[in-house]
Protein backbone atom coordinates (compact mmCIF):
# COMPACT_ATOMS: atom_id res chain seq x y z
CA UNK A 1 0.00 0.00 0.00
CA UNK A 2 2.59 2.82 0.37
CA UNK A 3 4.31 1.86 -2.69
CA UNK A 4 1.07 3.00 -4.37
CA UNK A 5 1.19 5.61 -2.44
CA UNK A 6 4.37 6.78 -3.40
CA UNK A 7 4.15 5.72 -7.20
CA UNK A 8 1.05 7.87 -7.30
CA UNK A 9 3.24 10.85 -5.41
CA UNK A 10 5.79 10.21 -8.12
CA UNK A 11 2.90 9.75 -11.04
CA UNK A 12 1.61 13.39 -9.58
CA UNK A 13 4.98 15.34 -9.62
CA UNK A 14 6.39 14.00 -12.88
CA UNK A 15 2.76 15.19 -14.62
CA UNK A 16 3.42 18.73 -12.53
CA UNK A 17 6.72 18.92 -14.24
CA UNK A 18 5.60 18.14 -17.21
CA UNK A 19 2.76 20.88 -17.55
CA UNK A 20 5.06 23.13 -15.84
CA UNK A 21 7.14 22.48 -19.26
CA UNK A 22 5.03 21.86 -21.73
CA UNK A 23 1.50 23.27 -20.42
CA UNK A 24 1.11 26.03 -22.84
CA UNK A 25 1.49 27.00 -26.53
CA UNK A 26 4.82 29.11 -27.23
CA UNK A 27 4.40 32.98 -27.76
CA UNK A 28 3.81 33.89 -31.34
CA UNK A 29 6.16 35.34 -33.31
CA UNK A 30 5.90 38.75 -35.12
CA UNK A 31 6.07 39.27 -38.75
CA UNK A 32 8.58 41.87 -38.30
CA UNK A 33 10.92 39.50 -36.25
CA UNK A 34 11.18 37.09 -38.85
CA UNK A 35 11.87 39.58 -42.03
CA UNK A 36 15.41 40.74 -42.39
CA UNK A 37 16.38 43.39 -44.29
CA UNK A 38 19.41 43.72 -46.32
CA UNK A 39 20.42 46.89 -48.85
CA UNK A 40 21.40 45.77 -52.31
CA UNK A 41 24.53 46.63 -54.28
CA UNK A 42 24.19 49.16 -56.30
CA UNK A 43 26.42 47.92 -58.98
CA UNK A 44 25.00 43.97 -58.47
CA UNK A 45 22.62 44.88 -61.68
CA UNK A 46 25.83 45.33 -63.76
CA UNK A 47 27.49 41.84 -62.30
CA UNK A 48 24.18 40.21 -63.43
CA UNK A 49 23.54 41.50 -67.18
CA UNK A 50 23.93 39.41 -70.48
CA UNK A 51 26.88 39.15 -72.50
CA UNK A 52 26.34 37.55 -75.75
CA UNK A 53 30.14 37.59 -76.76
CA UNK A 54 31.15 36.56 -73.03
CA UNK A 55 28.51 33.80 -72.62
CA UNK A 56 29.37 30.82 -74.78
CA UNK A 57 32.67 29.86 -72.26
CA UNK A 58 29.86 29.07 -69.48
CA UNK A 59 28.94 25.94 -71.38
CA UNK A 60 30.54 22.83 -72.40
CA UNK A 61 29.80 21.76 -75.59
CA UNK A 62 31.15 18.83 -77.15
CA UNK A 63 31.54 19.94 -80.48
CA UNK A 64 33.85 23.11 -79.09
CA UNK A 65 35.88 20.24 -77.42
CA UNK A 66 37.05 18.03 -80.50
CA UNK A 67 37.35 21.90 -82.36
CA UNK A 68 34.47 20.83 -85.03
Amino acid sequence: METESSLDAAAAAAAAARHARFGRLPDRIQFHEMVEEKVAEPNAAGIASYNPEGSWNHFSCLALDLGL
